[in-house]
């Protein structure tokens, strides 16, 4: 590694050390710190008296799980912590029970609420999310609510999912992700297959009850045990799903939502992963055009489509001949791929992938893999949360729709129509839920949230994760839906340097204003 990208790595280990685990779903939305006087555990927490009727469940078999008051705890230098229980089964209520991880970090004034929170995923841990509050939220949230985070079930310390040992995921990460052999396509179905049974065999029942409608449930036992009768809630990402899945179950129990750097519930695998690799090459086009139109000698060319091509045939050479990474490791294409990915989240991180990508093109691909390790939590050999099988476990047991490995020629040729980077490996991603041996018990739902209190909707022209389309989709289709759009890259909208977004999401959440619909920013 480069004297210039060890420098320039320094970063990405203290955004690391931030977020403790909150992988690249906190990342595409954590910005600098603006100080203040309201340091964890610099105000103790206020008492809170349950609000009428917050106790009550919607179904009496599930009254023992409402009204539940957590027991708090110091944890993390000033933070709180508590568990939650919820049962593993809705249907069956009286049966298992799991233990929901809660984190909270106190309102340093004059405390309003509980502003729930969720950094998506799916497979982040929320508290890790609620932990990173002073670089998240601005302070005029962390003044007046108290941050709560919770690792959803089967993620972080809910009852983690396991599928894979460290080993094995390593290997996962690594296998080819658009084979161009017969032996590298059977070893692709063979680990999303080894995937599939490792989570049956490794967690069991759990397995059968990761969906996000269940999580959804959850969050409802948690609205009940903050004492509230309406939730307050922000999600970012996979957050969003989860949250108007929650608008949809409980529509009488919303409270001021907002949804930022939206997912299209509607949508099915092909159309979530053909959209996804369109956003991914719109924003690596915006990060090239940038290193084109603000340097006199681009690294990468002198036009976007010539540094586009250098940057595909650096892909190429990779999976023909792994680079050497550090430490006895070598950089596969799978690795390269989360690598170059990952720093499309900021726009504030397109410096560290310049240095990532000069270091490739000169033989030495560690700083790829420290941010491949970085996107899937991974240091010293080891993963410090299961994000990387919990997405997996959640998103297959959501959809479980896959296609066969003798199918996906026939998709390529629209994927890289859309996506000329990045298309294949996204075409080859219809086959992973192929592996799948368990089935969820919640039917799909249509989300519309008929009846609930206005919703905002944000989301960004270049983002690479969620399409500006979805944030659009969604806002139509929730029917109190409120739109706010962010003109900018990176995922996320809120916190990346927009006041026009960060006082529309900061006034409705502290006093109730709803921008205009369409409110473009």
């Amino acid at each position: 590694m480069s004297t210039r990208t060890t420098r320039v790595m320094a970063w990405v280990v203290v955004i690391a050390l931030a977020l403790s685990g909150a992988g690249v779903a906190a990342l595409s939305v954590i910005g600098a710190s603006d100080g203040g006087d309201d340091a964890p555990g610099s105000a103790p927490a206020a008492p809170v008296t349950p609000a009428p009727g917050s106790e009550q469940a919607p179904d009496p078999a599930l009254q023992r799980f409402y009204g539940q008051r957590p027991a708090w705890e110091p944890c993390r230098k000033g933070l709180q912590c508590a568990t939650l229980t919820v049962p593993l089964d809705y249907r069956d209520p009286g049966g298992d029970a799991l233990q929901i991880a809660l984190l909270k970090v106190p309102a340093s004034g004059e405390r309003l609420g509980s502003l729930v929170v969720n950094p998506g995923g799916p497979g982040a841990p929320g508290t890790d999310y609620a932990a990173a509050a002073r670089q998240v939220f601005g302070r005029p949230l962390r003044q007046r609510f108290d941050i709560v985070g919770f690792d959803p079930r089967g993620v972080g310390d809910s009852n983690p999912v396991d599928c894979l040992s460290d080993d094995e995921l390593t290997a996962y990460l690594a296998t080819d992700p658009d084979p161009d052999t017969p032996a590298e396509e059977r070893a692709y179905v063979a680990m999303a297959d080894a995937m599939g049974t490792g989570c049956q065999e490794r967690s069991g029942e759990l397995a059968a009850h990761v969906s996000t409608a269940e999580a959804a449930r959850d969050m409802d036992v948690l609205r009940s045990a903050l004492g509230e009768t309406t939730l307050t809630y922000f999600g970012a990402s996979y957050g969003t799903k989860l949250g108007a899945t929650y608008a949809e179950l409980f529509p009488g129990n919303v409270g001021r939502f907002v949804l930022d750097g939206a997912v299209d519930p509607r949508l099915g695998t092909r159309e979530v992963n053909l959209q996804q690799a369109q956003g991914f090459e719109t924003a690596l086009r915006a990060y090239v055009a940038n290193c084109v139109e603000s340097t006199d000698d681009c690294f990468l060319g002198s036009s976007v489509e010539e540094g586009l091509g250098t940057i595909q045939d650096l892909m190429v050479r990779i999976d023909a001949e792994p680079l050497p990474a550090g430490g006895g490791r070598r950089l596969t294409e799978g690795d390269a791929f989360l690598g170059l990915a990952l720093p499309l989240y900021s726009r504030d991180y397109w410096v560290i992938l310049s240095a990532a990508l000069r270091d490739a093109l000169d033989g030495d691909g560690a700083t790829l893999m420290e941010l491949a390790d970085l996107y899937n939590d991974r240091s010293g050999g080891t993963y410090k949360t299961n994000s990387a099988e919990a997405i997996y476990a959640i998103n297959c047991l959501d959809d479980p729709w896959a296609i066969t490995a003798d199918q996906v020629a026939a998709e390529v040729p629209a994927y890289t129509r859309a996506s000329p980077t990045f298309g294949r490996v996204f075409a080859w991603m219809n086959t992973t839920c192929g592996g799948i041996k368990v089935t969820s018990t919640e039917p799909r739902l249509d989300i519309r949230a008929e009846g609930a209190a206005p919703i905002l909707v944000i989301g960004t022209t270049r983002d690479p994760a969620t399409p500006l389309v979805w944030a659009e989709a969604l806002a139509e289709q929730l029917d109190s839906g409120v739109l706010v759009t962010r003109d900018g890259d990176g995922h996320t909208g809120y916190r990346s340097g927009n006041d026009c977004v960060d006082t529309a999401v900061e006034d409705y959440l502290l006093d109730g204003t709803v921008p205009q619909d369409g409110l473009a920013c």
